[in-house]
């Protein structure tokens, strides 16, 4: 099952925030974040906060999704008052955002834009898992205000597929790449995994190829992460698979820069590359920059103006409360101004465009000749930039650092 929410302060009842967070809003963009927690099976290394249909019962469903989620955007509107700017980027995720009906997911966003406005070069993007969408659905998406979406394809090796308990087959992500395209996306995304157990760095080459075969514009690329709770974790706890290896990790990240590279696509954060800077995902270089976004749904997580708060993990709770008046938050934390500096260099250092030497203190500066000589940083400027190799030991670098 998904793992458990933090903790934190009381949420007030009517979601109110401080208004030194209000005051913020007009100082940065906006963003939403839109969680769709339905699937049509749980993907073995999934610890994300998604429900099959057999484990909802009523009040839970689809269409009380989308009532939801209504609600939750109005409840934004009046929390955060009229001064603030339009909303730059939507974000829909999951979960399989693309199970529900596009049609649906357009209410949504039509609701935001009607409460808020769209800024006129909004980004809207939604995933999907490749087998859960047709030309038919592509095309009603793109007619709802969707202009970009971001494909997961995990891999190229039906065995690594199979390993991960993922539905689709080998080649039907670059198909859906195609579909997409014709059906009017303004930009096309591809997920990556490496480490699984069993893929050699021969079959990550091979994924890497398939991906850029199909042209897409923006590339992520993640380690596989091992989480307390999965079916994959109780497996290589019995010692059926063996645990991942760091230098194999290391290995195929450092695959990946290189075929990526070599293809145009360049990276703008570790796990992250962009045909063009035009294409990199506005909507997570927001989490990286500390902008302000509003995250909706059951278990999502918000921060605006140095608050962060999250909803209540189950859909049929996130729904009851709305449905009753009352905000979904489940708790919330109000950063202070060293912990939201402290943040600026877990975040920024992971940017392509580096942190501002003037975000650390005189101590942090002097020890980030450490990092220089062992070749893992440079300093540009005013700014510090991951080498490759730091990038390898990027939460090393920070803790170094931050000590």
């Amino acid at each position: 099952m998904p793992s458990t929410l933090p903790e934190g302060d009381p949420v007030p009842a009517d979601g109110s925030l401080p208004q030194e967070a209000i005051a913020e809003l007009r100082n940065r963009p906006l963003s939403f974040y839109l969680h769709v927690p339905f699937c049509r099976s749980r993907c073995g290394y999934c610890d994300f906060n998604t429900y099959t249909a057999e484990e909802l019962g009523p009040g839970a469903g689809r269409g009380d999704w989308v009532t939801a989620a209504l609600a939750e955007v109005e409840l934004a509107d009046r929390v955060l008052g009229s001064d603030r700017p339009a909303v730059s980027t939507v974000f829909v995720g999951g979960g399989t955002p693309t199970l529900l009906p596009p049609a649906d997911l357009g209410r949504v966003l039509t609701e935001i834009d009607r409460r808020f406005g769209l800024t006129a070069d909004a980004e809207i993007t939604t995933e999907s898992n490749p087998d859960t969408v047709d030309r038919e659905a592509l095309d009603a998406l793109v007619a709802a205000g969707f202009n970009r979406i971001s494909f997961g394809m995990q891999s190229a090796d039906e065995q690594v597929l199979q390993i991960l308990d993922r539905e689709h087959t080998a080649g039907r992500a670059q198909e859906a790449v195609a579909e997409a395209r014709a059906a009017g996306f303004r930009s096309v995304s591809l997920d990556l995994i490496y480490g699984t157990p069993g893929e050699s760095l021969g079959s990550w080459r091979t994924s890497l190829e398939a991906a850029l075969a199909a042209e897409p514009d923006h590339l992520s690329a993640y380690a596989l992460i091992i989480e307390e709770g999965t079916r994959l974790a109780a497996r290589m706890r019995r010692g059926e698979l063996p645990l991942p290896d760091d230098d194999d990790l290391a290995d195929k990240y450092l695959l990946a820069e290189s075929v990526l590279t070599a293809a145009g696509l360049d990276w703008y954060e570790v796990s992250n590359w962009a045909r063009t800077p035009a294409d990199q995902c506005r909507h997570n270089l927001a989490y990286w920059r500390g902008d302000n976004w509003w995250g909706v749904g059951p278990g999502a997580h918000s921060h605006i103006g140095g608050v962060r708060f999250w909803n209540v993990k189950h859909p049929r709770s996130w729904s009851g409360r709305l449905a009753a008046g009352a905000s979904p938050g489940y708790a919330r934390e109000v950063l202070d101004a060293e912990t939201r500096r402290i943040e600026r260099v877990l975040l920024e250092l992971r940017l392509a465009e580096g942190l501002a030497l003037d975000v650390l203190t005189d101590e942090e500066r002097a020890r980030l000749d450490g990092p220089v000589d062992r070749g893992l940083v440079i300093v540009n400027s005013d700014r510090a930039v991951l080498t490759l190799d730091g990038r390898l030991l990027a939460d090393g670098v920070v803790r170094d650092l931050l000590a």
